[in-house]
Formats: structure tokens, C-alpha cells, sequence
């Protein structure tokens, strides 16, 4: 259960990382709506976060947590912001990959 609510903060991590792109491409009260997602996302983020480190060792949390949300931030820009898709940004995300699941492979 503590690795599905790690994943789910991991994913309000890249909720808020698309908050803060979408907030920086508009203005007024739409910009700050955005922000306000920010904020709910962040702190859905950092509650799972506190939750799940109480169980799994925290270095392997974090840089689970961390990795999910490089990763989708990475994804997001590339496939919503159109940021461009180059070999060695593919190369490096995808070795990040193989990190995160290293990692969870080897904790207990």
C-alpha cells in the first residue's frame, strides 16, 4: 500500500510541476487558479510523502518520489508544453527509469 501512495504523491508532483507551467502561460485570475492548484497539488504531494516515509526507508522514498516526478515533469513538458524530445533527454530520462526501479527492486 505505502508504494501505491508513493506513486500517488509522485504524481501530484507532476501535477503541480504542469500547475506551475500552466500558471507561467496565462495571466489574472486564471494564472492564480493555477497557483491554487499548485498549492492543493504540492501539499497532497508532501502529506502522501510524510505518510509513506514513516514505513519505507526514506533516501529510497524520496528518490523514488523525486524520480516519478523528473520523469513526468520531463514527459509533461515534452508532450504538453512541447519541449523538444532529443536522444539524450530520452537517454538520461529512461536511465532514470532503470534507477527508480533499481531501487524499488532492492528495498524491502
Amino acid at each position: 500500500m505505502n508504494w501505491l501512495l508513493l506513486i500517488i504523491a509522485g504524481l501530484f508532483e507532476v501535477a503541480f510541476a504542469y500547475c506551475l507551467g500552466k500558471a507561467k502561460e496565462t495571466s489574472g485570475a486564471v494564472m492564480w487558479s493555477w497557483y491554487a492548484g499548485f498549492l492543493v497539488c504540492l501539499t497532497v504531494s508532501m502529506v502522501l510523502l510524510v505518510k509513506v516515509t514513516k514505513e519505507l526507508p526514506i533516501g529510497t522514498a524520496y528518490a523514488v518520489w523525486t524520480g516519478i516526478g523528473a520523469v513526468g515533469s520531463v514527459l509533461v513538458g515534452i508532450l504538453v508544453f512541447k519541449e523538444p524530445a532529443t536522444f539524450w533527454r530520452v537517454f538520461f530520462i529512461s536511465t532514470l527509469i532503470i534507477s527508480i526501479v533499481g531501487l524499488k527492486v532492492v528495498s524491502e
